[in-house]
């Protein structure tokens, strides 16, 4: 994909963070526009924040993790705007619990959020954006689909699937050479509501932990302005790059982990102690 003039393209999670700027900086390029959230106000802002574009918006309430809401959306996208190139999907959440503490529920919430959603988006979209000849899938991994963090069990695991499931399409799409591509994307600390969305439960105390401290202090290490992310992302698809790494603590953690693909646990897992320890004395 050389431009985004004139191409279509399909959000999930537009209602805030890196979903929003996208849909901002792509409508500046003169692609179209179909939104997705299940927050309806966040959704409505990203709509607003569009008005005086001169493109098509559309926009739907949607659960990711539910499959016939994902099926009708990709079908109304392709109905309201004639085709469709593109699929960011970047809906996410977040939950802090240990293994043995995170309930079913807990994680069957993760996962159909996190990775059934980038599943339904990916294989409900991918055939329209077939016809077109030109388009690109675009799936929101972590640095924690890097490497694994204590208490993120859970995030790790939908987010090591989504990088797992996007890297092996790219690969059958390059074999096809059908002019569809796609692209993993791994975030390091995002300036998103992700933290104050997270879950977290009383299990993370067994571990010298306090839920409440722990997502004021992962807020903390969101830096990255969303708007940035997004620019990052956007410039990837159009080099057709495999795979995206954003701000210097993903590029750390991903170099960390080639090192010492094995041994990093153990300095992560030092590291958190540590810093409970710091915060406890401070």
């Amino acid at each position: 994909m050389k431009n985004f003039n004139n191409k279509v393209a399909a959000i999930t999670g537009a209602g805030s963070g890196i979903g929003q700027q996208l849909a901002v900086l792509l409508a500046k390029q003169g692609c179209h526009l179909a939104l997705s959230d299940v927050n309806e106000e966040g959704l409505a802002k990203t709509v607003e924040l569009l008005k005086d574009a001169n493109v098509r918006v559309t926009s739907k309430k949607v659960n990711v993790a539910n499959l016939e809401e994902m099926r009708a959306w990709a079908a109304e996208v392709e109905k309201d705007h004639g085709s469709v190139n593109m699929i960011f999907n970047n809906a996410g959440v977040a939950l802090g619990s240990t293994v043995e503490g995170a309930s079913y529920d807990e994680l069957e919430w993760i996962v159909g959020i996190n990775f059934w959603g980038v599943v339904y988006g990916t294989k409900e979209f991918l055939p329209l954006i077939k016809k077109t000849g030109e388009g690109h899938i675009i799936n929101i991994s972590s640095l924690f689909g890097l490497t694994a963090q204590p208490t993120q069990s859970g995030y790790n695991a939908t987010k090591f699937a989504v990088r797992g499931f996007t890297e092996s399409l790219r690969q059958e799409l390059d074999m096809e050479n059908g002019g569809v591509s796609a692209l993993c994307v791994h975030p390091g600390g995002i300036r998103t509501n992700i933290a104050n969305a997270a879950k977290m439960n009383d299990s993370i105390r067994s571990l010298g932990m306090h839920p409440e401290k722990s997502a004021q202090n992962f807020n903390k290490l969101l830096r990255c302005p969303p708007e940035e992310a997004a620019r990052q992302i956007l410039d990837a698809v159009l080099k057709n790059k495999r795979r995206l790494l954003i701000g210097n603590d993903a590029k750390a953690i991903d170099l960390m982990q080639r090192i010492l693909p094995a041994g990093y646990q153990k300095v992560t897992a030092f590291a958190t102690k540590l810093g409970n320890r710091s915060k406890k004395s401070a």
